[in-house]
């Protein structure tokens, strides 16, 4: 194992080993809209609606689940998150019609604050400078996780029915919780988590952090062009003579490279200056959408989905950790809940934003794409100026940015002994 992966406490290792179980059986979301129109006889309107309501929920818990974790503690944010989700997802086959509209937002709701909670955990139990290598590997578990699921969910689907969909990853989902409950110790990331009472505010901490300002308004445009590749993308496909199969395969190289590539990645340039990295891969987002803009067809496809890969390797991971690094003890939770729900909210943008564009204009959809991702990555190249150099003595931030480095060398106290 590279020593930078030794680097990793313990505890990351099996959060990890945990995330990547959870995300296995994770697949409810995948096939919940075919559900709700196929079994349930709903309309596209109503299972829109019911699906959006839901991804609200999800963002929500992103953005509050830091929050409550600073208060009570991340490990049991967690906890009590993943026994809400499971619960959720277990009760979906026999909910009348009316708490469909409530139940599954509930259940988005504390997934989202779980999301929030692991990335404070690994915040607060990997010491400075080895946590782009933490976010990575719970990165990788997931993704991991992530490409297995699907297809077992299919085959659940084809072999039994979705009401056995369901019991699986809600069963899953609280094994998840009881591994987590014994793997996670009581006292050390749990307790520390909860951060020293007092000290700034959040906000009051973010204005003595202006690159965290940028790095978190660049992300939140970011993401809003990022998942047009889940929403907008397959309809011109579709329109350009490219069916579903080949759309899923683009995915799939999506997937294959991420799992490829970013760990090994994210320790070749875990000495170089994070916000330079960042503003890279967005750039690299906005160059793959800039391909699209030449022209609509499977050799652009393919070029757009190697870049916005390139891009997502980079700048993911590596805003993470940069987040984390800049939080001060107190507000580790809140700084990554900000840091959560700013990156998923293309959750819900993307698809009204990134359709109503496509629908008055298609020709603009891709151009505009690659022009705001390359704004959002020249402010952050620009947030990250400063004189040459190698990295500062934590490890992670550059000497152009000693301010930011004083502040996170006073951030959350090194744990990894209590793993």
């Amino acid at each position: 194992m590279p020593r930078a992966l030794r680097e990793v406490p313990r505890t990351v290792w099996l959060l990890a080993a945990g995330q990547f179980f959870n995300m296995v059986v994770a697949f409810t979301f995948v096939y919940f809209f075919v559900y709700l129109t196929h079994e349930r006889g709903l309309s596209v309107a109503q299972a829109g609606l019911i699906s959006g309501i839901g991804g609200a929920g999800q963002v929500a818990g992103n953005f509050t689940g830091g929050w409550f974790g600073d208060k009570y503690g991340h490990r049991r944010v967690l906890l009590v998150g993943s026994l809400v989700s499971g619960a959720g997802v277990l009760a979906l086959p026999v909910l009348p019609l009316a708490l469909l509209y409530v139940v599954p937002g509930l259940g988005q709701y504390a997934g989202g604050c779980v999301r929030a909670a692991n990335g404070a955990l690994v915040a607060v139990t990997v010491p400075e400078g080895a946590r782009r290598q933490g976010f990575a590997v719970m990165r990788f578990a997931a993704n991991a996780g992530f490409t297995a699921g699907p297809p077992l969910g299919a085959l659940l689907i084809a072999h039994f029915s979705y009401a056995v969909l369901f019991v699986v990853d809600g069963v899953g989902t609280l094994v998840f919780a009881a591994y987590a409950a014994r793997v996670l110790p009581a006292r050390g990331a749990g307790r520390a988590a909860a951060g020293e009472p007092g000290g700034p505010g959040v906000f009051a901490s973010l204005r003595r952090r202006p690159t965290v300002v940028a790095l978190l308004a660049a992300v939140l445009v970011t993401d809003l062009v990022y998942r047009q590749q889940y929403v907008t993308l397959p309809v011109d496909l579709g329109r350009n003579g490219l069916d579903t199969g080949f759309y899923g395969w683009l995915l799939a190289v999506n997937g294959g490279l991420i799992l490829l590539l970013e760990l090994p990645v994210t320790l070749a340039l875990r000495g170089r200056r994070p916000l330079r990295i960042v503003g890279s891969g967005v750039l690299l987002v906005g160059a793959g959408y800039g391909v699209l803009a030449l022209g609509v067809g499977a050799g652009t496809a393919v070029a757009m989905m190697a870049l916005l890969t390139a891009g997502e390797i980079l700048y993911k991971t590596t805003a993470t950790a940069y987040v984390a690094d800049s939080a001060p003890a107190h507000a580790q939770g809140r700084f990554q809940s900000l840091y959560s729900g700013v990156s998923v909210s293309g959750v819900v943008l993307a698809g009204p934003l990134g359709g109503a564009l496509y629908e008055g204009a298609p020709g603009a959809l891709w151009p505009v794409c690659a022009a705001l991702a390359g704004l959002a990555g020249a402010l952050l190249l620009w947030a990250g100026r400063g004189p040459g150099g190698g990295p500062c003595p934590c490890g992670t931030i550059a000497r152009g940015e000693r301010e930011e480095c004083r502040l996170a060398s006073a951030g959350p106290a090194r744990l990894g002994s209590h793993s």
